[in-house]
């Protein structure tokens, strides 16, 4: 199974980002294989539709799973309609957050835990 983690940097022991369509990187764990990957986020500083985009992005990687703090509504539609379960999760780092999730502790989510655009504003970036 492919589990994506909204990451800061490449590695599992990376912190996690709380953002789904602007964070920097996707940590994806394969489970079967024990292994994983990193991709960059190449949406992360596009102007809108963002959370769709990078939506449609880890639907193509074939993810499965999504663990991230906050995802909007629409992206998380896209993922939904894909059929891609979305769990929040305040792990510290990625390698918690699966840890946490494969535990059972993660927060499956039904529906958007920010509104559209709630990434934009981070660090006082727009």
């Amino acid at each position: 199974m492919k589990v994506a983690i909204t990451a800061q940097g490449k590695e599992m022991t990376s912190s996690t980002d709380p953002r789904f369509g602007r964070c920097q990187y996707f940590v994806i764990a394969d489970t079967d294989k024990s292994s994983f990957t990193a991709i960059a986020n190449d949406n992360l500083a596009a102007g809108g539709g963002v959370g769709i985009a990078t939506a449609q992005a880890l639907v193509n990687h074939g993810v499965e799973v999504v663990l991230t703090g906050n995802v909007g509504p629409n992206a998380l539609r896209v993922l939904q309609g894909a059929g891609i379960k979305v769990y929040t999760t305040q792990a510290p780092t990625v390698q918690a957050a699966l840890q946490l999730w494969q535990a059972g502790g993660a927060e499956p989510l039904s529906q958007a835990s920010v509104g559209s655009h709630f990434g934009m504003n981070r660090g006082g970036r727009r």
